[in-house]
């Protein structure tokens, strides 16, 4: 089964993908890793704090709907997804209050995604941190590293 195939199966699909607000590029390719830049959800997702203006289930979809930009931008780099040999590293930042502890409960919006839709190479490396503030107050931001064919 292709990975389109998967998606449509799932009922997924994907949003544009984002474009640069400042002085970056969305992906670059070197070799065979593509890293994504951090990626943070669109307008239409909840802001705040998770764990005092969102609840640790609320992010999580925001980490989801994250993971969707994310995987966008991959189809936009590689026009296939099925060069995806692996989901390789994902670095999850939750905005949050100093004393939450759930930051990889949120970030398992992502986790989980990538691997419905990518299966056993959905599987990655991880860390999900931390943070007091993210720009303009978005709830998750996230970046990945992929292995592609």
């Amino acid at each position: 089964m292709t990975v389109a195939e998967r998606l449509t199966e799932l009922g997924i699909t994907l949003p544009e993908p984002v474009r640069p607000v400042a002085n970056y590029v969305r992906h670059v390719q070197t070799g065979n890793l593509l890293f994504i830049s951090g990626t943070g959800p669109t307008k239409a997702a909840p802001t705040g704090k998770v764990g005092t203006d969102l609840t640790v289930e609320q992010g999580y979809d925001v980490a989801r709907e994250v993971g969707l930009q994310i995987i966008a931008t991959v189809q936009d780099a590689l026009g296939d997804l099925d060069r995806v040999a692996r989901v390789v590293k994902v670095l999850g930042m939750v905005n949050c209050a100093p004393d939450f502890r759930d930051q990889p409960k949120v970030i398992n919006g992502c986790s989980d995604l990538m691997v419905e839709v990518f299966g056993d190479a959905g599987r990655h490396t991880r860390s999900a941190v931390g943070f007091v503030a993210l720009p303009d107050q978005i709830a998750v931001e996230i970046e990945a590293t992929f292995e592609v064919r």
